[in-house]
């Protein structure tokens, strides 16, 4: 992008004179092929919740979530009943084949005067991590934000040492953008987090690439995927990326 300069020959950023603050993200219920993203709720989900999570083998999915994992049943329901009423607006994601929750995430850090949101906490159980649900999920809260609320920014960030996390972000199309050292404090431990963007101008190339690779002519028979999103992605890249 060329540089701008006001009167004084200084170099300013791209004007935005019709640009106006944007609606609040809301407790909206988003649906697609695979799944539905609801406002969580105790009642209807922390027990589903806690089942899929209970299936892993072990705690490691908890180790940078700022709270968990959890004693039992009662200690998660109390932790969702406090959670729900959280302004961070956290939802369930729920498997349309089995009309059970698998995993939560939120859209948190709202300012919708700048037209800016992060996607968090993001708690993906063992039925739900590396199946076409959790690409959806993540799908339809990028789309809502861009596409019905005019977003300019959407975030993602995570402990710098959180690689599984690291990895998705790029595979969904963020854009890494730098470590904020000793950022924050959690579960006694220090850290550094690492940020990662999509904005508006990126979202026609990264919606479009989402959209083919979970169209149901990307998916064989038996449910397993004909390319990866990586390789949907290539033929619309943008230059530089």
């Amino acid at each position: 992008m060329s540089a701008r300069f006001n009167e004084y020959g200084q170099p300013v950023g791209h004007p935005l004179p019709d640009w106006t603050a944007r609606p609040a993200p809301a407790r909206v219920c988003l649906e697609g092929r695979f799944c539905r993203v609801e406002p969580l709720d105790a009642d209807r989900h922390a027990d589903d919740l806690y089942a899929a999570f209970a299936l892993a083998a072990d705690g490691r999915d908890w180790t940078y979530m700022t709270a968990g994992p959890f004693d039992g049943p009662a200690d998660y329901r109390a932790y969702v009943t406090t959670t729900q009423a959280d302004d961070a607006l956290p939802y369930a994601v729920v498997d349309l084949r089995t009309g059970k929750a698998v995993g939560t995430l939120s859209l948190m850090r709202q300012d919708p005067s700048n037209g800016v949101v992060e996607v968090g906490s993001v708690s993906f159980s063992p039925l739900l991590q590396r199946t076409p649900v959790s690409t959806e999920a993540q799908f339809l809260l990028m789309s809502y934000v861009f596409d019905e609320l005019g977003y300019r920014r959407y975030e993602w960030k995570c402990d710098s040492l959180n690689a599984p996390s690291r990895e998705a972000a790029l595979r969904l199309g963020f854009t890494f953008e730098g470590v904020f050292r000793q950022a924050v404090v959690y579960k006694g431990r220090s850290r550094d987090t690492a940020w990662y963007s999509v904005v508006d101008s990126e979202w026609p190339h990264v919606g479009k690439a989402l959209r083919e690779w979970l169209s149901p002519d990307n998916f064989d028979g038996e449910g397993r995927q004909k390319r990866s999103l990586s390789v949907v992605r290539v033929p619309d890249e943008e230059p530089g990326r």
